[in-house]
């Protein structure tokens, strides 16, 4: 039973230590996907402000069109005026051509703000790309260090999940069962240290003759308060 116990000792940090691992790969493997969703916003900006310049470019269109228009009517409405026999048409066909031409002036007003709206946004495209670009290079960098960092830690999960692998292989399966139990209710953590009569687990006090007994570790002995398997470091190191 002493070499079980020594082998469940080993188990035990053999999975803190995998634990730790694939936490730290989660961690990476998050940052990455940050760096992806910050590439994605940064690209999402841009195409929408590229939609607001093709918007605003269809809106001086058809500005400019009514401008066209309208400068038409003016001519024709000033060649009809030659034409004109009486004074009331006359004035009625010279106030057409008032309104047509302060239209004009505001059709030109606002397609000078179109034109302006656009370089504003244009200019404002060609930073963002320029951004853009830069961030691409530092997020390459970064995700090249995520992945060397991810490939380190994926190499040592392998070689701890072969020494676990040869480790359980020397436990009795009763005893797997219970130590993969105790890891999922306990948070990972299935034995622990008994010290100074306390368990390490949840630090409280163990009755005296079951301390004494871990000394023997002669049987899988588990914390009254906690049911987690206790060793004596020193028995099973020895």
């Amino acid at each position: 039973m002493r070499n079980s116990l020594k082998s469940l000792y080993e188990l035990q940090e053999i999975d803190l230590r995998i634990d730790g691992l694939d936490s730290e790969k989660e961690q990476l493997l998050n940052e990455a996907q940050a760096l992806e969703a910050k590439l994605a916003d940064a690209r999402e900006k841009i195409a929408a402000r590229r939609e607001e310049a093709r918007t605003l470019e269809e809106e001086k269109g058809a500005l400019e069109a009514n401008l066209q228009a309208e400068g038409e009517n003016i001519a024709r409405s000033e060649a009809h005026l030659k034409e004109i026999k009486t004074q009331k048409e006359y004035q009625a066909v010279s106030k057409e051509i008032s309104t047509a031409k302060k239209l004009i002036a505001e059709l030109e007003d606002q397609i000078l703000q179109k034109i302006n709206a656009i370089e504003e946004v244009n200019a404002d495209v060609t930073k963002k790309e320029a951004d853009l670009s830069e961030l691409e290079g530092n997020v390459a960098a970064q995700k090249g260090e995520v992945e060397a960092k991810v490939q380190s830690l994926d190499s040592g999960i392998a070689q701890d999940a072969a020494t676990r692998e040869q480790t359980v292989k020397g436990l009795p399966a009763s005893v797997m069962k219970r130590y993969s139990r105790l890891r999922d209710q306990r948070r990972g953590v299935a034995v622990v240290e008994a010290r100074e009569g306390n368990c390490m687990g949840c630090n409280m006090h163990l009755p005296p003759q079951l301390y004494n007994t871990l000394f023997r570790a002669d049987d899988v002995i588990t914390c009254p308060h906690c049911q987690r398997i206790l060793i004596m470091k020193q028995e099973v190191q020895d």
